[in-house]
């Protein structure tokens, strides 16, 4: 059972165990991330994409005072998780004289976050970073578990560091002036959550599909905030993706190779859209999952708007593009297939033929 928002109307969400912290979710709680920054901080940089060029400018003037505030303004998407990215950061952070009491703000979406947390983990060999995602993605999964990372021409995120955050703020009303596609796109993985972990996401989607991704209802609210609460309860047991948290991989390993084969033009979710129904299909093939959940799958994903299918012949490319995915181990390919709604588990180093079966099914 996820937290109840309190009579300011804000969840709070807490990731335990080590690396403890909390994620709030409210309207109009922009306003309070000054209290969540560390006292210490004398400079704060706040890495923004183009399109939050205003809002940055703005939050800025807001966390003005005692404090020195930059702003790091990075490429869109999938093109600011680069190296050369990262380099202009650090370098921004080298010319004002960073401290390890200074603080990070990463303000935008789960590529923003990613690259952020990035910066934050490696210089001084740790800083401090605060995630104020500004998407459905980034506040559902990219912002929360302290997963940070940049994409090389070899694949997406196999530079990284683990680096949790000091505080995660979701607020809603971000949300409002994001386009429908955009917003549907990030909402798979919110999908994710409920095939791997809490089915009730399902069933709202199943009862109301326009209200499920309406940032205003009560139905999305509730989505998003069983999203949040399935990643911090997994990542607070398992912060280095030793166990648990690798059923978060579910329909990531091949939609990885689809960004990849696509030069990063497809949304993540997208992606991970055609990813999960692969999973489903190989689930199913196995033996493992029923043909009902294998089509139901297809069903909300396709009533979401979201793809289900992938060029047929684009097969050997993705397969090669698995096989160095960073969660493959020991040379062999691992995917996180179901049992049943919300009973994931790892299916190792399955035969090509069943693969390639699987792949059948959602190529087109």
């Amino acid at each position: 059972m996820t937290a109840a928002p309190d009579a300011s109307g804000t969840t709070t969400i807490s990731v335990t165990g080590d690396a403890s912290y909390d994620i709030t979710v409210g309207r109009g709680i922009l306003s309070s991330l000054s209290s969540v920054l560390p006292a210490a901080a004398r400079k704060v940089l706040v890495i923004h994409p183009p399109t939050l060029a205003a809002e940055a400018a703005a939050l800025r003037e807001q966390l003005l005072g005692d404090r020195e505030v930059l702003l790091a303004e990075i490429p869109d998407a999938e093109q600011g998780k680069r190296i050369e990215v990262a380099a202009f950061c650090w370098q921004v952070m080298g010319q004002a004289d960073f401290t390890r009491t200074d603080v990070v703000v990463g303000f935008g979406g789960g590529a923003v976050t990613d690259l952020a947390g990035f910066v934050a983990a490696t210089w001084l060999r740790g800083v401090e970073v605060v995630q104020v995602p500004t998407t459905v993605l980034g506040m559902v999964d990219a912002a929360v578990g302290g997963k940070t990372g940049i994409n090389t021409a070899e694949g997406k995120n196999l530079v990284g560091a683990f680096w949790a955050p000091r505080a995660v703020v979701c607020d809603l009303d971000l949300l409002d002036s994001l386009s429908p596609h955009e917003r549907v796109a990030g909402y798979a993985e919110v999908v994710k959550a409920g095939f791997i972990w809490a089915p009730e996401i399902l069933d709202l989607i199943e009862a109301d599909a326009v209200a499920a991704v309406d940032p205003r209802s009560e139905a999305f609210r509730r989505t998003i905030e069983l999203a949040i609460d399935m990643k911090a309860r997994v990542v607070g047991e398992d912060l280095r993706e030793a166990g648990l948290r690798e059923i978060l991989n579910y329909g990531h390993t091949l939609g990885h190779a689809i960004e990849h084969a696509e030069r990063y033009r497809w949304r993540h979710g997208a992606a991970i859209s055609v990813g999960m129904v692969f999973a489903a299909e190989l689930s199913r093939l196995a033996g493992r999952l029923s043909d009902e959940s294998a089509q139901r799958h297809r069903d909300i994903l396709e009533t979401l708007g979201l793809p289900t299918s992938y060029r047929a012949g684009a097969w050997p490319q993705l397969l090669s593009t698995m096989q160095r995915d960073k969660k493959s181990r020991g040379g062999m390919l691992r995917f996180i297939v179901l049992d049943d709604i919300a009973r994931p588990t790892v299916l190792q180093a399955p035969d090509e033929s069943l693969l390639f079966a699987a792949y059948q099914e959602v190529g087109a």
